[in-house]
């Protein structure tokens, strides 16, 4: 944990909670150990979606649809969302949970690499949420960038690893180095890119908030 346990505690112990089957979905993801968005991301989610206000939201990394769904149950009537993923065994729980919730024909899942999707796609996105292979985010930008309407927001997860992007990268095992140095390169080019406003946010595992300019 990047924050102290008690202080993450006492702060989601305010959290007003989802719907019933939003708890189910994440709970279901805990016992099979499919990450979920943790109490204080989906807290700053809803925020900005109300902020925001999106007609259009893209994510990168669908999982089994928890944060999907969160969106689509908090974002405004007739916003459509599209959501990307590629692990096989994640994509029929993912669209059986959209039509547990009836948000099929609003939620639109896009199966395989999201390296070749981005690049094939087209359209103006409100919002867009990062949640995918975190080694690939800097590869995304790009197309990210290309797809983000200007004032739209883009929102990044996990980008502080639980702490260790502030070590040296031998100071990290071997087989995260590549993970490490990509994130922080991720991180610099967010607060440097003249399209952007980046903040850092010490939010769960580390979360940035960017706007286009």
């Amino acid at each position: 944990m990047i924050t102290d346990e008690r202080i993450s505690a006492f702060i989601d112990s305010f959290d007003r909670g989802n719907t019933e089957l939003l708890n189910e979905i994440e709970d279901e993801c805990k016992r099979t150990n499919v990450p979920v968005i943790r109490t204080q991301m989906q807290s700053l989610l809803r925020l900005l979606l109300a902020m925001n206000r999106p007609q259009s939201i893209l994510e990168v990394g669908t999982a089994i649809g928890f944060s999907a769904l969160l969106m689509s149950e908090y974002a405004p009537e007739g916003c459509r969302i599209t959501t990307i993923e590629k692990y096989e065994k994640r994509i029929p729980i993912a669209k059986e949970n959209f039509k547990r919730a009836g948000r099929e024909d609003t939620i639109t899942l896009l199966e395989g690499d999201a390296t070749e999707i981005l690049q094939e796609l087209q359209g103006c996105y409100d919002f867009i949420f990062m949640d995918a292979a975190k080694g690939q985010y800097i590869h995304f930008l790009p197309d990210i960038l290309r797809l983000l309407k200007t004032g739209g927001l883009l929102v990044s997860d996990n980008v502080l690893q639980d702490g260790d992007i502030i070590e040296s990268r031998f100071a990290v095992t071997r087989r995260d180095r590549t993970i490490h140095s990509r994130m922080r390169e991720y991180l610099y080019e967010l607060k440097h890119n003249e399209q952007l406003e980046t903040v850092i946010l010490q939010v769960g595992d580390g979360v940035t908030v960017s706007v286009k300019l």
